[in-house]
């Protein structure tokens, strides 16, 4: 709660501040009425007794007149909070998905590889709409019934303490239902947000997963999987809204039997002609009896809107709570100094340091003594005894040690889990090695800065991801400043032009839904043509041409010769016929080189690659 309160001051220091003064100020004006039928009871009864009624009216009047014009604070108060409270709610809910997004945008691979997807939306849904429900209602509810029963209690206390301590003793029963009840809700309402969230995570993944369903006829065992979580949230959420609910009625009853009370014992302290003692000094009549039963149904029914808060505030804590978690996730470290920078030669064959594009790049390295020295950009990647684990004692690659040359062509092959695509996550800083040394031109990638070391690679992997867009701009996220030009070269480069400037509006067709009426072939061709847009020294092709048929292959495959030449390239393939004119091809298994060589090395070899090239061994 406080981090949440702290939170919103800071979003918006002078309208919270202004808005609770509006709700502070409502909630007194709406609990003074009880006062003013006091006095009006009082005139009344000091008329009747007197059979002066001359006075009286003017005096009712003059109260009735400043009753109204109270009424009119409250109402411009209560319209004043309203306002604020929604550009407050709405503005603070905008700013914490802002926060989420932009925190998750710096979070490592590894989280999104260990979390649930459908998980992650729902603290955008779910945990932003309880904390919307809490700020925008919850809030200001408690604070009006908070300062409501203190008001009361005040006034109470000023007419007669007998009656007031009547009051509180009922006030501590409803306390103590409250705590026996409520608290018995409350965990199962933060297991409700909870089960809500792998709800949505299930159905999330259901969604995406429909065809392979469809194809292999899991619709039954996805119905059971599904009622296993529905069930489970059908569960905690009974449990948690059956015991909120049955606290209103309650306290409602409680605060009934308190009014019975209340008028009981005023009526006993009429007859008997009690003392009474106040603050007021005034005696106990009629006009005090009253207007504090009026008093004790609003006191009762405020500490009832307290205690019916209560649940949706622990929900909405709840919410903040994960919504917190989320951007207090630890980002993605980021240690390294070294920079990618724009060159060009000066009159000596000097590196300089240049803003405009010049196509040739260099590393800036920081010196000890202020200086910076540059290591042009080739491409010359080496591994050094590398070891890498996901998890702690579970080491993936073992003893890992190539490289490659500018402008060679390195492919990795082996079974499915064998270390190939592992190898290619450490080159761009994915994850970080456990053991070892990987260089590029010389320079640790780890004191390379992260953002300058994935800028200079360039990535087409398997799984295309294509966005909300057209075809165009889809190309250019590879480099935001490329030119409508820039692009096209790129697509006539993959391949892809020909059935680009077949769609419907050509390059200004949009996609949506991941280029759904796209083939995967086209889907992959744009993402081929991102990564020759994106022009970098070193290309990384996970398994580039597996979703291509075999003729968009040949068509593929000459576009992706041309994009490699001159640069570092990094292949996986399970096409063993896209590979063989590699400088050099690793055999993985179980995270270990056990073969290396050209094409014709390997064959010669008669190894694990000769058996997967004729066919004697496959790649599962």
């Amino acid at each position: 709660m406080g981090r949440l309160i702290r939170t919103l001051f800071e979003f918006y220091p002078v309208m919270l501040p202004v808005a609770i003064v509006c709700i502070v100020l409502n909630a007194i004006v709406s609990s003074l009425p009880s006062a003013f039928m006091q006095n009006v009871i009082a005139v009344v009864e000091q008329s009747w007794q007197s059979g002066d009624w001359s006075a009286a009216s003017g005096r009712i009047l003059s109260l009735v007149g400043l009753l109204c014009v109270f009424y009119v604070i409250s109402l411009a108060a209560g319209f004043a909070f309203g306002q604020l409270m929604a550009i407050i709610t709405q503005g603070s809910l905008s700013k914490l998905r802002q926060k989420m997004f932009n925190g998750m945008q710096n979070l490592p691979i590894k989280y999104f590889d260990t979390h649930d997807h459908g998980n992650v939306m729902s603290y955008y849904t779910n945990d932003i709409d309880t904390l919307r429900q809490m700020i925008s209602q919850s809030f200001p509810n408690l604070i009006i019934s908070t300062v409501t029963v203190l008001t009361v209690l005040g006034i109470m206390l000023y007419y007669s303490l007998w009656l007031a301590l009547t009051v509180i003793a009922g006030v501590v029963i409803m306390v103590f239902v409250v705590k026996r009840v409520g608290g018995r809700s409350s965990k199962y309402f933060l297991r409700q947000q909870q089960s809500l969230a792998q709800t949505e995570g299930f159905v999330e993944e259901m969604m995406n997963g429909q065809k392979v369903i469809k194809v292999f006829c899991h619709e039954e065992a996805t119905k059971n999987g599904f009622d296993k979580v529905n069930d489970q949230l059908f569960s905690d959420a009974r449990i948690a809204n059956r015991n909120a609910n049955m606290l209103m009625p309650i306290l409602l009853n409680i605060g009934n039997v308190l009014y019975v009370v209340v008028a009981l014992l005023g009526g006993f302290l009429l007859l008997v002609g009690a003392p009474n003692l106040s603050l007021s000094g005034l005696p106990f009549s009629i006009s005090i009896l009253v207007p504090f039963l009026n008093m004790t149904k609003q006191f009762s029914g405020s500490v009832s809107q307290v205690s019916n808060q209560l649940n949706s505030v622990i929900m909405g804590l709840a919410g903040a709570k994960r919504i917190f978690d989320l951007i207090d996730e630890y980002p993605e470290t980021d240690e390294g100094n070294v920079t990618l920078v724009n060159v060009k030669k000066d009159e000596n064959g000097q590196l300089t340091e240049c803003a405009e594009r010049t196509q040739s790049w260099a590393w800036k390295v920081p010196q000890a003594d202020g200086t910076n020295t540059y290591t042009l950009l080739t491409g010359d990647v080496r591994f050094n005894h590398v070891d890498f684990a996901y998890v702690p004692n579970k080491v993936v690659l073992h003893d890992i040690t190539l490289y490659a040359k500018p402008g060679q062509k390195i492919a990795f092959v082996g079974s499915t889990g064998a270390g190939k695509t592992t190898i290619t996550n450490l080159i761009n800083r994915f994850y970080d090695i456990a053991d070892g040394k990987i260089l590029y031109d010389g320079i640790s990638i780890n004191d390379i800065k992260k953002s300058d070391l994935r800028r200079s690679l360039g990535i087409v992997l398997q799984d295309t991801n294509l966005f909300t867009g057209t075809v165009m701009e889809n190309i250019r996220y590879g480099r935001l400043d490329a030119t409508d030009e820039d692009c096209i070269s790129a697509a006539k480069l993959a391949g892809a032009h020909d059935f680009i400037t077949r769609l419907p509006e050509g390059y200004n067709t949009p996609l949506t839904g991941n280029g759904a009426s796209l083939s995967q072939g086209q889907r992959q061709l744009l993402s081929i043509a991102r990564a020759a847009v994106a022009d970098p020294p070193v290309m990384i092709l996970d398994e580039a041409t597996s979703s291509i048929d075999t003729r968009t292959e040949a068509i593929v495959q000459r576009g992706m010769d041309a994009l490699m030449k001159g640069r570092t390239v990094f292949v996986i393939a399970h096409r063993l016929s896209t590979i063989q004119n590699s400088n050099a091809i690793m055999v993985l298994d179980h995270g270990r080189i056990i073969e290396r060589g050209t094409h014709e090395d390997l064959l010669a070899q008669k190894g694990t690659y000769y058996q997967l090239y004729t066919g004697a061994l496959e790649l599962d």
